[in-house]
Formats: structure tokens, C-alpha cells, sequence
């Protein structure tokens, strides 16, 4: 994967991140109980949504901020390499998530 490769992918994540907080904002709104209607959801089961909703948020907050710093690596030179060990991270570690910062062996905390 060439580094234009990467930075079109991470650009591309970036953007379809961004959509799905559009899309999933409604469900992180707070739960309102409407007595009233017949057949809407119970309040636990609304706020189960909720919290599943808010729970989607934090990780595509934390995979925006992993493609923020992988595009800083590669603007710097560094994409491809390791963050912990400094050595080559596999291409096929790359091709399946750019925004990767270490090698398979730094990830899975053997040593380098």
C-alpha cells in the first residue's frame, strides 16, 4: 500500500465516520417516556438503545483519532513503521487498517 493509497483510505473513513455520527445522532439524544403512546418502546429498552448509541460514539471517536494520528505520521514520514519498536509494520497489517500505529508483535505485547 503506497503512502497516496493510505492517505485516500484514512480520508475516506474519516468521512464515512463523520456520516454515521449524522445518522446515529438521534439515538444518542436523551430518552423521553411518552405515557400517552401505545406500543412505543419501554424506557429500559429505549435507554439500552441509548446507551448502545453513545457506546458506537466513543468508538468511532477513538478510530477518528487513530486515522487523525496516522494521517500525522504519514504527513511527518513515519506511516508504515512501528510507533513502539520503530520496525516496518506488515503490508497486510497496513492494507487491512492504515491507521494502525505498531506491528503485530507490539500489539499483541511480545517482545519486538
Amino acid at each position: 500500500m503506497t503512502e497516496e493509497e493510505a492517505r485516500e483510505a484514512l480520508l475516506k473513513r474519516q468521512d464515512e465516520l463523520a456520516e454515521e455520527d449524522r445518522i446515529s445522532a438521534e439515538g444518542r439524544e436523551p430518552v423521553t417516556l411518552q405515557q400517552d403512546s401505545v406500543g412505543r418502546l419501554s424506557r429500559m429498552d429505549a435507554m439500552q438503545q441509548q446507551a448502545m448509541a453513545q457506546a458506537q460514539e466513543r468508538r468511532r471517536a477513538s478510530e477518528r483519532a487513530r486515522i487523525v494520528s496516522a494521517l500525522q505520521r504519514l504527513d511527518e514520514g513515519e506511516w508504515g513503521y512501528c510507533a513502539t519498536c520503530g520496525e516496518e509494520i506488515a503490508e497486510a497489517r497496513l492494507r487491512h487498517d492504515p491507521s494502525v500505529p505498531t506491528c503485530v508483535k507490539c500489539a499483541s505485547g511480545s517482545e519486538c
